[in-house]
């Protein structure tokens, strides 16, 4: 039996949150998804709060993962606690509300989700990626696995897809919100890409207002950063894995764009 599972990029502010409110359901039928993985933690801008959890699993997401903003609203800690359809970082430090692995059923079983987060470029220490994903993998006993991998860097990214190849069925990065190409199935039979891509304004940088992120590195103030306005999209990677082997059979690039209407 085949599963058919959709990643979803980044959820940029209420603008990526309504585009998927609006398209997810809609491409989950014609894209035949079994399960969907959004990843949300910049639905606020940064960070993500209860509604707004709440919100995106209505939409479509059977699972949402975080990443570096998991608590910039510090509303979803009691959320992050008593859902367990939303995910932080399993490498944060275990002080941190809520829980960085969760199991889930499928029509091909159970599939465990886990949310990691990397350490290179990022502004606070996390524990190893690396060796915290090699001591779960000793305790999960499903075949089908998914890791959503929140990093800055693509080489962190790789190195730990290559890491994992054969042991997971998918992993896939997110936080750099720019789609890459790469998206393929590793020689061990694990699905992978570097970055899905970002669920957005369209005429954006990263999600945020075009001539504000400009500001910022021609050297001037910094202010709190803005979600554009515009038309947006929905970027992801669709894998087909085999649930009696737990790897990966194809990857597929999705993404839809809305360039009529405005979104504000």
């Amino acid at each position: 039996m085949e599963l058919r599972v959709m990643a979803v990029g980044d959820v940029c502010g209420s603008a990526g949150l309504l585009f998927l409110q609006q398209r997810l359901k809609t491409l989950r039928r014609e894209h035949r998804i079994d399960f969907c993985a959004v990843n949300g933690e910049n639905v606020s801008g940064v960070g993500i709060t209860p509604r707004q959890a709440e919100q995106l699993l209505d939409a479509g997401a059977d699972v949402i993962t975080l990443g570096n903003h998991s608590y910039n609203r510090r509303e979803i800690a009691d959320y992050l606690e008593d859902s367990r359809f939303i995910l932080r970082p399993a490498n944060d430090s275990p002080l941190y509300p809520g829980r960085g692995l969760g199991v889930y059923d499928t029509k091909a079983g159970p599939v465990t989700v886990v949310s990691l987060i990397g350490r290179c470029n990022m502004a606070f220490g996390p524990d190893n990626p690396f060796l915290l994903a090699e001591k779960l993998l000793k305790q999960i006993d499903t075949k089908l696995i998914l890791v959503d991998f929140h990093a800055e860097a693509t080489s962190e990214k790789l190195a730990l897809g290559y890491h994992l190849d054969g042991k997971v069925s998918a992993l896939w990065g997110t936080h750099t919100h720019v789609p890459t190409a790469d998206h393929q199935v590793l020689p061990k039979g694990t699905g992978y890409v570097t970055d899905l891509g970002m669920t957005g304004p369209i005429h954006s940088v990263l999600g945020i207002r075009i001539e504000q992120s400009i500001a910022t590195f021609r050297g001037g103030l910094n202010s709190r950063y803005e979600t554009a306005s515009g038309p947006c999209k929905l970027e992801g990677v669709i894998f087909t894995l085999d649930a009696e082997t737990g790897l990966c059979l194809e990857t597929e690039r999705i993404c839809c764009h809305d360039t009529n209407s405005a979104r504000g």
